[in-house]
């Protein structure tokens, strides 16, 4: 079953894409008036991105994609889902938004772009489905220009320990073995009904690091928040606006983590 996670897994993702068009969490509506899709964490990393080339990994259906290209920078999303990629092509011509998908997995990138970015954005539950850090950093480093940035953000893996509850450990930090589930709903609407079986990784810190560094990558810059901007794991409260933690454990834990890479110097 592992080596089938990619159909698996596209599976699983052609069919949240219907209900997360419709959900309040993607809140639709509000993008479509002009609101963007990014949060305070991602923004503060991008700064000015006018006239950037951007390359959006594990896009979904172009939200952030678009919210980029809004600032001003010419972006290119990639995801392995069709549908969502479909819908994203929909979405940039309906909204007039410039920007390029491409339909593919991570690890091909480099097989359907040739050209360099600026700077290359992935964020918020993107590496746990990837088996491998070292293939998915070798892409990064052969799609960034000579002083280029990538901009990672993700939830925390000690966010993955634990049981969907946050009652106890359910989970290893160090992951050796791929974590099998049976599912049927979906992070953005409880109500959605899906019966898919997915195959995901957990992946430790020093994991991500030590990828980045095997591909020539250095990292400058490296923060860990004990909130998470978005609502959509179980039992979490506002304690600020788009600020979320685990009710009963508020401050305790790291929710979600962020980093820069820079190409090193030839």
């Amino acid at each position: 079953m592992e080596n089938n996670y990619l159909e698996l897994n596209r599976q699983n993702w052609n069919n949240r894409v219907d209900g997360h068009l419709t959900s309040d969490f993607y809140q639709m509506d509000a993008f479509r008036a002009g609101e963007s899709s990014l949060k305070e964490i991602e923004l503060a990393l991008l700064g000015t991105i006018e006239g950037k080339k951007i390359l959006h990994l594990q896009c979904h259906f172009g939200q952030d994609t678009l919210s980029l290209a809004r600032m001003g920078a010419s972006v290119t999303g990639i995801d392995f889902s069709d549908k969502a990629i479909r819908e994203a092509q929909n979405l940039a011509a309906e909204l007039s938004v410039d920007a390029k998908f491409i339909c593919c997995d991570v690890y091909s990138t480099s097989e359907h772009l040739s050209e360099k970015f600026d700077i290359v954005y992935t964020t918020y539950g993107t590496i746990g489905w990837l088996p491998d850090l070292t293939k998915w950093a070798k892409v990064i480093a052969e799609r960034l220009k000579p002083g280029g940035k990538l901009i990672f953000v993700d939830f925390h893996p000690v966010v993955w320990m634990f049981d969907n509850d946050f009652k106890q450990l359910a989970y290893n930090y160090f992951q050796e073995s791929p974590i099998i589930e049976e599912v049927s709903s979906s992070y953005a609407d409880k109500e959605i009904e899906i019966t898919d079986t997915t195959i995901t990784w957990n992946h430790g810190l020093s994991e991500v690091y030590q990828a980045l560094q095997k591909a020539g990558l250095t990292i400058n810059h490296f923060s860990e928040y004990p909130f998470s901007p978005y609502d959509c794991l179980n039992d979490l409260i506002e304690v600020e606006p788009n600020r979320f933690q685990v009710k009963h454990l508020v401050n305790k834990i790291p929710m979600v983590y962020a980093l820069t890479a820079h190409p090193k110097n030839p």
